[in-house]
């Protein structure tokens, strides 16, 4: 019964569009053309890329935000600068080779009077300049005071005091001389003074601004020092506590003089290229041993160190 009824209706639905098409045409009845306009279906956020995700190639994320209508904050890479001390030492001090122990009659000791001449008519109006600023400035005195801030400044590295020690060095100088001391004990003593400190040189740099003033005085100091380093084992690694030696060195001191509230500080210290090398460090170094069972013990007479088997190399 249902098959002949769907048969039914769709015959009656064919003869009915029939009938509609032949009045259509017989009135003639005109239907509008459709109207398509475009859709804007450009998507316009920026979804981030997926974290962790593995096996995809790389996008360009700042050409996919453009596409996207969003714009980049441009960065700036900037870094930081402190107007506190100065990023190096200005002119530094040349020393003379041999220190004051060849004859000024030579060929060489005159070359290194003439050099020290011109360095202190330089000196000398860096000098002034430092007296405008600070008025209890004398050369005598401070090469004493450089002297005492060098010592404290050691004194107070070895008990690892930071904030002592921010106070007597520069924030240049810090990091080169805490560089390397973690896990390490240092035994500095300061015994003797060989010859009485006296300054050398001297300048007056200026940064940032013509009138922003730094004083750079450089102190010659001739002492014996005894120095011991031990690793985080409580092994000698440089030095030696019993053994003092004769120390020749030329500190630089700096102060910002436009600063009413600025100290003197340790900066830096010059070495020349004539000093000699320094000694090597030792270094404690552990050799593999064999293994062992649970319950056996090792017996280092017996044992041989194995040696590494030759390689053949170029330089």
């Amino acid at each position: 019964m249902a098959m002949p009824m769907g048969r039914t209706l769709v015959a009656l639905h064919r003869a009915t569009c029939s009938s509609l098409k032949n009045a259509e045409a017989s009135l003639d009845v005109r239907h509008p053309v459709p109207l398509f306009l475009p859709v804007r279906t450009k998507k316009r956020y920026f979804i981030p890329p997926a974290v962790g995700v593995k096996g995809k190639r790389e996008v360009n994320v700042e050409s996919k935000a453009k596409a996207a209508g969003i714009v980049f904050r441009q960065e700036y890479f900037e870094r930081p600068i402190n107007i506190a001390c100065t990023a190096g030492i200005f002119d530094p001090y040349v020393p003379p080779e041999g220190d004051a122990r060849l004859s000024s009659l030579s060929k060489e000791g005159l070359k290194q009077r003439t050099e020290q001449l011109r360095q202190s008519a330089a000196s000398q109006l860096a000098i002034r300049k430092i007296k405008e600023y600070d008025s209890q400035f004398v050369t005598k005195e401070f090469a004493e005071q450089a002297q005492e801030i060098f010592i404290e400044a050691h004194n107070y590295l070895t008990q690892f005091n930071r904030e002592k020690l921010h106070s007597l060095v520069t924030e240049r100088c810090y990091p080169d001389m805490t560089r390397g001391n973690r896990y390490k004990t240092i035994r500095w003593l300061f015994l003797e003074s060989l010859e009485p400190p006296k300054v050398v040189h001297a300048r007056c740099p200026d940064m940032v601004s013509k009138g922003n003033l730094y004083g750079q005085v450089t102190v010659r100091m001739h002492s014996k020092q005894t120095l011991a380093i031990y690793d985080r084992f409580g092994r000698l690694m440089l030095g030696s506590e019993e053994q003092p030696k004769d120390v020749l060195e030329y500190l630089v001191i700096e102060r910002h003089l436009v600063n009413p509230y600025g100290r003197w500080r340790l900066h830096g210290k010059i070495v020349p290229s004539w000093a000699p090398a320094k000694d090597p460090i030792i270094k404690t170094v552990m050799i593999p041993g064999p293994k062992l069972e649970p319950g056996e013990e090792f017996d280092a007479l017996s044992y041989s160190v194995p040696r590494p088997e030759p390689v053949q190399w170029n330089k």
